[in-house]
């Protein structure tokens, strides 16, 4: 692909970037990750650099931004690589000969990203490969993320991962490691990535309100700290897309249970959903799936919960039905991964996600 084409590409953004904020390839300091960024730095300065590393780890930690950061002082050759060091203006822009980025792509009939990779973006390895390496040393290879192959796609993958070239890297990203097979992690060295702690987090959700001049209250601040899980992406999206309000909506319709109010229902449904609404959508059913994490596992290890969720919990689980609500929470992670890969009936997903809890709460009371 030529580099004209691959900056009409950048120009795309990433298919889950956070409308309104830097993609990760733009993001020059990183918070945290220490552990993993010396693991790093020691196998390079070494000369014991593996082919291919897997970072994994909860979403919106910052796994991307660490893979551009490597991918950044790997290109550079040990150059210490700045803002405005030309490395990183030409990984910004998708630019740098010797990098290149596979991920989900555009389909310009539905205006939308693909569901999966596809094979023919992973063909792309083969002229990328293929090519003596622009500017000298090392090639990089990332893959954001790698557990939304597909298996044609990975398959093509693990060839290229089988017999690489000398000095080329591949950063394979995933925040479900379970959905890599075998036979790709087993060629990669995993790095794993852990949620940010308190100060870190803070940190890095302030320097991204300011780098992209977003505000915050600092109630709402405090609010989409507690409840991000250590995710400075979740944070960001509940400061930006009104997300403390729809966080309210659900505990309180979790807090009625088995009551529903039908009509209000609907038309929160009929909200969500809505070609407008799309990333609300997606951060609607994220909270929802993550407060009933927290109630399950604070039920069953007395953590994890605000005091307001441990009153919730408290009021919907009991040790007698703690499995079946673990099971619940199993299948509607599963239903909403079906509805998406297959472009399923969001609004339907929705409303037989509510009626499957009403039905929890009603059939197993505390």
């Amino acid at each position: 692909m030529s580099m004209a084409a691959e900056r009409s590409r950048a120009a795309l953004g990433e298919p889950d970037r956070l409308a309104g904020f830097s993609t990760p390839r733009e993001v020059d300091r990183l918070f945290g990750h220490e552990a993993a960024g010396d693991e790093f730095a020691d196998a390079l300065e070494c000369g014991r650099m593996h082919q291919a590393w897997l970072l994994v780890g909860p979403e919106g930690i910052g796994k991307a931004t660490l893979a551009y950061r490597f991918a950044r002082a790997v290109l550079a050759e040990g150059e210490t690589v700045d803002w405005d060091h030309k490395v990183f203006r030409k990984v910004a822009a998708l630019s740098h000969p010797n990098l290149l980025l596979i991920r989900r792509s555009w389909i310009e009939k539905s205006k939308r990203y693909s569901q999966w990779i596809g094979v023919d973006e992973v063909r792309r390895l083969r002229a990328f490969l293929g090519n003596t390496a622009g500017e000298g040393g090392w090639r990089v290879v990332i893959v954001d993320r790698a557990d939304e192959l597909n298996q044609n796609a990975a398959n093509a993958l693990l060839k290229a991962l089988e017999e690489p070239p000398s000095k080329t890297l591949f950063l394979l990203i995933s925040s479900a490691e379970g959905r890599l097979p075998v036979t790709i992690r087993s060629r990669a060295r995993t790095l794993r990535v852990t949620a940010l702690g308190e100060e870190d987090l803070e940190s890095a959700v302030r320097a991204a309100l300011d780098r992209d001049s977003h505000e915050a209250d600092a109630r709402t601040l405090t609010t989409a700290l507690a409840f991000s899980q250590g995710s400075v992406r979740r944070a960001l999206e509940l400061v930006a897309s009104d997300g403390i309000a729809l966080y309210g909506e659900i505990a309180a319709t979790l807090a009625a249970l088995p009551e529903i109010d039908g009509p209000r229902l609907h038309r929160q449904v009929e909200r969500l959903t809505g070609s407008a609404d799309s990333e609300r959508l997606d951060l609607y059913l994220a909270l929802l799936l993550g407060l009933i994490e927290r109630l399950i596992r604070f039920m069953a290890t007395g953590e994890g919960a605000t005091q307001e969720e441990q009153k919730l919990a408290k009021g919907l689980i009991s040790l007698a039905n703690l499995a079946d609500w673990a099971d619940a929470w199993e299948a509607i992670s599963e239903a909403k991964r079906e509805a998406f890969a297959l472009n399923l009936d969001r609004g339907l997903l929705l409303l037989e996600i509510w009626f499957r809890l009403q039905h929890l709460a009603r059939e197993h009371p505390v």
